[in-house]
């Protein structure tokens, strides 16, 4: 699930946006934001994938926050005004909706989100188990993924998202795809839903892995392999 924040100070702007995402099963809001020190404080509390970002906010304005968020994730800025739209390519921002902003118009900036930065197709390297990383692909760029940044990846139907310490990114392949780029001693597939990095376990009990911050469930089917693999065999 794409996790992301609306900050919008007009109530008819967030229901607009809100609206539009209740048509989108792979996003969740995880709160609605007035101003940007709500914004900040709700980057603290939740892991958030994506913003949608009101210019004009009352105090600080939107693109004045972008400048003050260290490692912001995707943004998406919405304005009722067109003058701001080269001011914000300096941010990189996936898009740029202008008010009122219609479904067709909105699905598009989307299409971007799962195509673009974060949603793209991973190139392997030719020997991934001496390799230290991996690229995804961005237009006609490429993001290097060190191996070591890894600590798991999650299933979410056509879709991976992997979970770093500082960051999460998304793409469009499947687990079985996925295992053959990553290194086997490194990794190893716990659940259907669930890849975890080896060096990143710091318990195992009952049905659970325990990671930093996760708690990753065993499946039935890869109990033994899981068991195996920890015995050494």
């Amino acid at each position: 699930m794409i996790k992301c924040i609306i900050v919008e100070d007009e109530t008819l702007a967030q229901q607009v946006i809100q609206s539009h995402l209740q048509k989108m099963e792979e996003v969740e809001v995880v709160a609605v934001c007035n101003n940007a020190a709500e914004a900040i404080a709700a980057l603290k509390k939740f892991e958030v994938d994506l913003i949608f970002l009101d210019i004009q906010l009352p105090g600080v304005t939107g693109l004045s926050l972008l400048k003050i968020l260290n490692n912001p994730p995707l943004v998406i800025l919405t304005t009722a005004y067109s003058e701001y739209a080269l001011e914000s390519y300096e941010f990189s921002v996936i898009d740029y909706l202008l008010k009122p902003i219609s479904f067709e118009r909105f699905k598009k900036a989307m299409t971007k989100v799962f195509n673009g930065r974060l949603y793209s197709k991973i190139v392997a390297e030719k020997d991934n188990q001496t390799a230290e990383h991996i690229f995804i692909k961005s237009g006609n760029k490429f993001f290097k993924i060190n191996f070591s940044e890894i600590i798991f990846i999650e299933a979410m139907k056509d879709y991976l998202k992997i979970h770093a310490a500082d960051y999460t990114l998304v793409t469009h392949q499947t687990m079985t795809e996925m295992e053959k780029l990553l290194p086997a001693k490194q990794f190893i597939r716990v659940h259907k839903s669930f890849i975890v990095a080896v060096a990143h376990i710091k318990t195992v009990y009952g049905n659970n892995i325990e990671l930093e911050k996760n708690t990753i469930p065993i499946g039935v089917s890869y109990k033994n392999s899981v068991m195996n693999f920890i015995a050494g065999k």
